[in-house]
Parts: structure tokens; C-alpha cells; sequence
């Protein structure tokens, strides 16, 4: 393939124009760019073709014309039904209840209510992403004003059950808002929702273009300034022909939906099944059987998600990652870190209508390759992967060598065995941890990093506080410091130090940075070892940050 010509495998975020959306935005133009308000001629033209435009989506989304409402983006039909709903049913009361895993969108809202006086519950999910419809059912109050529930996730795929959770809703007379983002055009909508809202780029519409529907006998309140436009809910000037552009492409991806959705659920199906088979230390997130058609994620331990995501664009794919290292606020995906799973070096395969064969053979071909030659740098010894040719040099050049960069640490070296400083002795915590000088600390390097014995300690799994006893780990604790090191380096450094430690034994790994929490705890899971807790790092000598213990097993 031409190094010019990309595989789009992210239309989670958003889809190719749709032909259909193409033709008939050109066709509405011409035709529909009139102000829909006036009664001469070109409006009454206009008008009818917004009309049609709304029939169409009501059809396929299971509501009445009068019902929807067109918006700027699917954000903005989540936020306007967010406040809309908490707004009408303020006489009810202030709590809302939505779950751990919705998009940002709603959760930035959840934020806003709770600091103007309202109330907030969360939902869990379970690892695989999906929320158990009674535990969502019991965090319903005489005084919940609204609830909120995405029809599938964004990240990871995994359908919810909205209708279970619907009929709980309904029963303690809550309405319910479903963000139908990521499943509108292409699965049933569910059913049972008060307030619907989706995203006309997502299915293959042009930008600009959301949805919100609100069933008859909902109360709902706009939090802007009266308009007449749009019901009453949405202010300002409706975009007409993208407007008809998106409910023609709707149209047309609702059709397609059933020959395409088996096609490339297969296709899925076997990436989920062939990466972990392929890739050494790779975790598959996500529900395997309750998901939507065409997402995948999985996540490649040892691996800064940037970088992955770097050389996989370099061979002509273009995917997308909840990593923190890929995004712009370096904090873990809230998705992956509700779900409990590793939340660095994630993929996300997401495959539009149309997706060739060929193409997913072909990612499934460069993926092990491009992972190895980010992980060769890192000196850890890990399986080849299987069926793959030796790393060309390329991939020991190209990849390593930004994985080099990106994964080295800084200026400090790598993070090894804790030191509170060149020459100085570390403090002593709960029977004391003595280790080498920073500055001789190296990652992978010997160390005469000393274990001090824990009189009296326990060999057991347990949450480790300030003053409290450490746990007992063959007669000490080993300590790694990983301190000013973002993921996955606290993750790579407790990999190459984890041989040092006796089955049985202990290891400290000291990280301030926040994806640690979650991170160090998953590999323990993918790995056979115990996660034994969290304890301040001072405990340990550090200065700042946390203590993530370890419990050798294997």
C-alpha cells in the first residue's frame, strides 16, 4: 500500500461522509437554504425538506416527528437534555444518577449540577463495562430528577442494558436519558428511554448535526433563553441541508445496518481472537458478546499508547486510544479506569461500513512487529510474537528508538531502586528500606539496594496507611522508584524488578502519577501476581506520591 494512503479504523470518533449524505447536502443547497421560518417560496421549500428530514429521523430512532429536536453536535443534545430534564423535574428533587462510563459530556454536567447544590450517584460497571441493571436500580431515589445511561460505550463497545434498567426507571418514575451516540443507524435503538439523544457524524452524516428527543409527558425546561425554533429547546438558526444531509445518510446506514453488521462483527471477532494470540502480554477489554458490531480495544502492556499509535499511522492505520499519554489532559480514560483494566498502550479498532478483508489481515500482519519494536528498548524478556518474522530493522530503528525516547525516563535516568539522594540514607518506614543513591539507580542496573526486615509483618494482602505496618515479604520489601516517571515506566520498572523478589516477597513501586493506580493493579491481574494495596510513599522514602505494593506469587 502506498505510504500516502491511510486504513481509517476509528469511525467511533467519527465516520466518513456517507455518499447518500454527500448527494443529497449538495442537492439541499440548492434547494433548502432558505430560512425555513418564512412563508414565501424558497421557505416553504426549505420547510418541507426539514420536515421530511425530521420524519425520517423519528422513524428510524422509534419517536414522533414532533418529539425531535435538531441540535449543533451530539454533545450539545446531551447537555441540553441533561439540564432540560434536571431542570423540569427540579419540584421532584436534585439527584442525579448516570454511570461510571458515559461520556464526558455527561459527566462534565453531572459536575456542574453537583456544584450548584445537586446531587451526584454513579453507577460501577463491571470489568468488562457494563453496569448491573440492580445496582443502577438502587442508587434510584424519591428524590432523583433524572437518570442517564449510554446505549453502548464509546471506548471499549459494550452494549448496556437499557432496557432492564428502563423498566426500574420507569417504575420509580425517573426518566431516563439514553445517549445513542455510538449506536444510532447501526443497532435497534433501545427502548424505554425518556430523552434520546445522537450524533449525526457518527453515523456517517456531516458534522454539526445532533439529535435530542424528548417523549411526550417528559418534563422538560430549556436552560436557554426562550426561542422558537426547535420546539422551544434549541435556539438559533437550524442548518437545514446538513440537516437533510444527516437524516438521508441515516437512512441509508439504517438499511445497510443488518448485511454489514455480521460482516464486520466477524472481522472483529477476529482481532479480538488473533491479538492475543499474535502480541505477547495484550488484554482484550470489553464485553466479548453484548457489544456493538464493529469496536475493539485491547490494551499492550509495556507499551506508551502514543508511540504505538504513532508507528501503527507511520504503516497506514489510523485507530485511536483512551491511553492518558494519547490524550491532551494526561489523566487515564475514566472508561478503562471504572472497568478496572490496564489503561495504557490501548488500541481502539473501530471499522466503518465497508471495511475490506484484506485491510484487517493486514493490521493483524504489521501489529505484532510494530508492539515488539516498541518494547525492544526496554530490555524485558517477553515471548516473540507468534508467527512473526525477526524485527526488521526498521522497526528496531524507527520504533525503538522513539519508544527509546518517549519510554526513557528523564534526565535522571530510569526509574530504579528508590534514594532520597546522592550520598544521603533514605528515611526509615515501619523497620526501614535502605537503597542506593538515585543517581546509581539505573533501570535494569545491579543495585545494592539493601531489603530491610519488617519485624512482625504480615505475608498478607492488605491497604497500607501512614504508621501502619508494611507488609512482610520474605524478611523486606523491595523498593523501585518511579517517581516523576509517567505510565507505563512505573509498570516496565516493577516488570524488570520483579525477578529480584522472592516468591513470597514484596516489592513497593513509588509513582506520583495517577494512571499508577490503576495500572500497576492490572498487571498484577494479567500477570498472576497479588496486589497487596496502597500506602503513602513516604512510607517507603519517597517524597511525594504513592506506594503500589506487590505480592510475589509466581
Amino acid at each position: 500500500m502506498p505510504l500516502n494512503v491511510t486504513v481509517y479504523f476509528d469511525v467511533a470518533s467519527t465516520a466518513p461522509l456517507h455518499p447518500v449524505a454527500r448527494q443529497a447536502l449538495t442537492a439541499a443547497l440548492d434547494e433548502g437554504w432558505a430560512d425555513p421560518a418564512r412563508l414565501y417560496r424558497s421557505g416553504r421549500q426549505a420547510r418541507m425538506l426539514l420536515d421530511a428530514a425530521r420524519e425520517t429521523v423519528a422513524a428510524v430512532l422509534g419517536a414522533r416527528a414532533d418529539e425531535i429536536s435538531f441540535t449543533a453536535s451530539g454533545t450539545q443534545a446531551v447537555q441540553l437534555g441533561l439540564l432540560g430534564a434536571l431542570a423540569g423535574n427540579r419540584r421532584r428533587g436534585a439527584h442525579l444518577v448516570h454511570s461510571a462510563v458515559e461520556h464526558s459530556s455527561v459527566l462534565h454536567v453531572a459536575e456542574r449540577h453537583e456544584a450548584g447544590g445537586g446531587e451526584v450517584s454513579v453507577a460501577p460497571v463491571d470489568r468488562a463495562g457494563r453496569v448491573d441493571p440492580a445496582a443502577f436500580g438502587a442508587l434510584l431515589r424519591t428524590d432523583t430528577a433524572l437518570a442517564a445511561l449510554q446505549s453502548a460505550n464509546h471506548e471499549v463497545g459494550t452494549v448496556q442494558p437499557v432496557g432492564e434498567v428502563a423498566a426500574l426507571c420507569a417504575g420509580a418514575g425517573v426518566p431516563l436519558l439514553v445517549d445513542a451516540a455510538q449506536s444510532a443507524g447501526r443497532v435497534d435503538v433501545p427502548t424505554g428511554w425518556s430523552l434520546l439523544t445522537a450524533s449525526a457524524h457518527k453515523w456517517g452524516g456531516p458534522p454539526g448535526v445532533g439529535v435530542l428527543a424528548v417523549r411526550k409527558g417528559v418534563r422538560y425546561a430549556s436552560p436557554l433563553p426562550a426561542d422558537e425554533r426547535e420546539g422551544g429547546r434549541v435556539p438559533g438558526y437550524v442548518n437545514v441541508p446538513a440537516i437533510v444531509a444527516a437524516a438521508a445518510s441515516l437512512r441509508a446506514v439504517r438499511a445497510e445496518a443488518e448485511r454489514e453488521n455480521a460482516r464486520l462483527h466477524a472481522l472483529v471477532e477476529r482481532i479480538r481472537g488473533r491479538v492475543p494470540q499474535l502480541v505477547p502480554e495484550v488484554e482484550v477489554v470489553g464485553d466479548p458478546v453484548r457489544r456493538l458490531p464493529h469496536i475493539v480495544t485491547f490494551s499492550c502492556l509495556y507499551v506508551d499508547g502514543e508511540v504505538l499509535l504513532t508507528e501503527l499511522d507511520r504503516a497506514g492505520f489510523a485507530v485511536s486510544s483512551g491511553s492518558s499519554c494519547t490524550s491532551s489532559t494526561l489523566t487515564p480514560s475514566h472508561v478503562l479506569a471504572a472497568m478496572g483494566v490496564l489503561t495504557e498502550g490501548n488500541v481502539r479498532v473501530s471499522l466503518p461500513y465497508g471495511t475490506a478483508e484484506a485491510d484487517v489481515e493486514r493490521f493483524l500482519a504489521v501489529l505484532p512487529d510494530l508492539v515488539a519494536g516498541v518494547r525492544a528498548p526496554l530490555g524485558l524478556d517477553l515471548p516473540a510474537p507468534v508467527g512473526a518474522a525477526e524485527t526488521t530493522p526498521r522497526a528496531e530503528g524507527r520504533a525503538g528508538a522513539e519508544s527509546d525516547e518517549r519510554q526513557a525516563t528523564d534526565a535522571g535516568g530510569s526509574a530504579g531502586a528508590k534514594s532520597v539522594g546522592a550520598g544521603s540514607e533514605r528515611p526509615e518506614a515501619s523497620g526501614g528500606v535502605a537503597a542506593t543513591p538515585r543517581a546509581e539507580g539505573r533501570a535494569g542496573a545491579e543495585s545494592d539496594e539493601r531489603q530491610a526486615t519488617d519485624a512482625g509483618g504480615s505475608a498478607g494482602a492488605k491497604s497500607v496507611g501512614a504508621g501502619s505496618e508494611r507488609p512482610e515479604a520474605s524478611g523486606g520489601v523491595t523498593v523501585v522508584d518511579a517517581l516523576g516517571k509517567r505510565c507505563p515506566l512505573p509498570v516496565i520498572e516493577l516488570a524488570k524488578r520483579i525477578g529480584e523478589v522472592p516468591v513470597g516477597g514484596t516489592i513497593a513501586v513509588l509513582s506520583d502519577d495517577e494512571a499508577a493506580r490503576l495500572d500497576v493493579p492490572a498487571w498484577c491481574g494479567m500477570r498472576g501476581q497479588e496486589y497487596a494495596g496502597e500506602a503513602p510513599a513516604a512510607d517507603y522514602g519517597g517524597d511525594r506520591g504513592s506506594a503500589y505494593l506487590v505480592l510475589r506469587r509466581s
